[in-house]
């Protein structure tokens, strides 16, 4: 095994403060999604090809992933970070000025690998800034910054897109001035670089010490169908609503995924005290009783279904995301912490790119009804076995 040399132990900061950067990256994350119904009339694309698009930022995040964590163990956050800053200030001009379904696929892909930096080690530094006493508060900040950003991109960018010219451009020229916020944040944090430069190869697959990935394990178990249901809802979400109320309106599309996003905020500072435990499975719980709305919302084209499936989709994550996190906060050293946020997202972002795209060319061939059916069916069984997974560890002495 090679040896990774202990990072110097920053001062401590407001953890609060450090998580702005994530915000600011997820508004950008999902800002696009009240606006993917006015580009497929523009270019004319399929729901098929909606979803690779929106797969296409799942694609550059897990390669980020590869790469952002154990670059930010060995060479500090900060000179990991400000480049994901960057690069989501130059997606931003590709989606502003995107003319072709190429276009708004490297701008999500850019996207990607900015939210790939960004929660492996932006939210790495949130609870380096916090420190060894405000650790679980700074691993509250960062995972609420989290969710708190990507539901407000979405409702920023409904709101603008009906209210104001420039539909598909205004949205990203707001978020670049936040960006540029987060960079100058990003350049005060009270970080600094590791005591030594580490060795071994840049680019792998995360890892961590065989002692922790049984408790990862459970966390990525829980956090995979939440995530995977709130990425079906902003990439068909829109869709499902236009189907139900036969209009495109974009601030409602952009209010769905906001309510989404507020309750994994909301739920997180509800179960901050619950145990680990406890928060793991109520998340799989969480995401059953998701799966079942999602049926109703389909089959009854029931509006009020589809506002408890985006509150139950949104709360699955959040819970899933706040115990995977606590996890690692409270087990993993923090010379591997970067590695192991990136790992969790990396289990939780596969399922959460390949069965949405999967339903999506289902929807098209087979329709939305039975696509859907599908995919309701299979993240239920996966929530079934994570629950077991948690249950029976707890009980196993």
């Amino acid at each position: 095994m090679v040896a990774v040399t202990d990072a110097a132990p920053p001062r401590a900061g407001n953890p609060w403060l450090a998580a702005w950067p994530v915000t600011a990256v997820f508004v950008l994350s999902n800002a696009p999604t009240p606006l993917y119904v006015l580009w497929q009339h523009r270019l004319g694309f399929s729901a098929g090809t909606l979803t690779v698009i929106f797969a296409a930022y799942i694609a550059g995040l897990l390669a980020a992933l590869l790469v952002a964590g154990r670059a930010s163990d060995r060479l500090g956050r900060k000179p990991v970070v400000l480049p994901g800053v960057l690069l989501a200030l130059v997606a931003c001009a590709l989606f502003a000025t995107a003319t072709s379904v190429l276009a708004l696929a490297i701008a999500r892909l850019l996207a990607g690998i900015a939210v790939g930096i960004t929660v492996s080690a932006g939210m790495a530094a949130v609870v380096d800034v916090g420190g060894p006493e405000r650790a679980r508060t700074a691993t509250l900040a960062a995972s609420t910054a989290m969710v708190f950003g990507a539901g407000l991109g979405p409702l920023l960018a409904g709101t603008l897109s009906e209210t104001l010219p420039g539909p598909t451009v205004t949205i990203f020229v707001l978020s670049a001035a936040l960006l540029l916020s987060a960079a100058i944040v990003v350049g005060r944090l009270p970080l600094q670089r590791p005591a030594g430069p580490g060795t071994g190869g840049w680019v792998r697959v995360p890892a961590i010490p065989r002692a922790h990935r049984k408790h990862l394990a459970l966390g990525i178990a829980v956090f995979a169908p939440g995530i995977t249901s709130t990425s079906f809802m902003l990439s068909l979400g829109p869709a499902l609503l236009a189907g139900v109320l036969g209009t495109s309106n974009r601030l409602l599309a952009g209010a769905t995924a906001f309510v989404m996003f507020g309750a994994a905020t909301t739920v997180q500072f509800a179960a901050r005290r619950l145990g680990v435990r406890a928060i793991l499975l109520t998340g799989t719980v969480t995401a059953l009783a998701c799966m079942a709305a999602l049926l109703v919302a389909v089959y009854a084209r029931w509006v009020p279904a589809i506002v408890v499936t985006a509150v139950l989709a949104g709360a699955a994550q959040g819970l899933g995301q706040l115990g995977g996190l606590t996890m690692i906060s409270a087990h993993v050293p923090e010379r591997r912490r970067a590695e192991a946020n990136a790992l969790l997202n990396f289990g939780g972002y596969i399922p959460a790119a390949l069965l949405p795209v999967g339903t999506g060319y289902l929807s098209d061939a087979l329709g939305f009804t039975t696509g859907s059916t599908i995919f309701a069916a299979v993240l239920a069984v996966a929530s079934l076995a994570a629950g077991g997974l948690v249950w029976h560890h707890e009980r196993t002495p």
